[in-house]
């Protein structure tokens, strides 16, 4: 399979994954067979000083990236803030790492290819290439590697966009199911429905999603009061006329 029909069937088999979790996944693998690798694996960025595996195609991939956390040094964490490509043709012998290498070397892996995974507008984390073997990844390979990852970029942030999209759907429907319910009910209209529920969600510091949650998932209980708190002394209980 030439280079341009490989990514556009990683394209189209990425685009059809129904979440972002699967779509890190089958990036991973999919990593795999595009370079001279024998594992991958991607760190994402949560905050500053928070990241994790996201995935990973072996148990010693996790292991090297839980490492490369202990130490607090690694080509997977530079490749965050640091320079965009790191390549170690002999981790156990590379000055940069000098904790993390011998230890990595260990577990069986020789060289490392870390790329930065990121779009114009946000940056995810790294994409982390491993092999057995020294002296792995050639100027092909992080030529290919580069390539992949902007792909796996655009990717990861259509499916982050696509699930968020979801989710704000989803929302927006549990809500109007739950104004529906209380509509009913108490004989109210859509604007003390929701008004209802909004001075729950701020009285209680919770989401209105999981106000409009709670309303549904109790709507065959009159006599209930919203969790996790009873409800303030103005402000009516789900069980009351607004």
């Amino acid at each position: 399979m030439d280079s341009s029909t490989f990514f556009s069937q990683m394209a189209l088999d990425l685009h059809d994954e129904p979440t972002a979790e699967r779509t890190i996944e089958r990036i991973a693998e999919y990593a795999r067979m595009a370079t001279s690798c024998d594992d991958a694996g991607i760190m994402l960025v949560h905050a500053r000083n928070q990241v994790e595996t996201a995935a990973a195609t072996s148990q010693r991939v996790g292991e090297s990236h839980n490492l490369q956390i202990m130490h607090d040094q690694g080509p997977c964490l530079d490749a965050i803030e640091g320079e965009p490509i790191y390549c170690s043709p002999d981790v156990a012998n590379d000055d940069r790492w000098l904790k993390w290498g011998p230890a990595v070397a260990e577990l069986g892996m020789r060289s490392a290819l870390s790329l930065r995974l990121e779009t114009r507008t946000r940056r995810y984390g790294s994409l982390n290439l491993y092999a057995e073997r020294c002296n792995a990844f050639d100027v092909d390979d992080i030529a290919v590697g580069t390539i992949f990852v902007r792909h796996a970029a655009v990717a990861l942030a259509n499916a982050h966009n696509e699930e968020g999209l979801q989710v704000a759907i989803d929302a927006r429907k549990l809500i109007g199911q739950a104004q529906g319910i209380l509509m009913e009910r108490y004989d109210l209209d859509a604007d003390r429905a929701f008004e209802f529920l909004r001075r729950q969600s701020q009285a209680h510091n919770v989401k209105l999603r999981s106000v409009a949650a709670w309303v549904v998932e109790n709507r065959s209980s009159p006599a209930a009061n919203f969790e996790p708190d009873v409800a303030p002394s103005d402000e009516p209980a789900v069980g009351q006329p607004a």
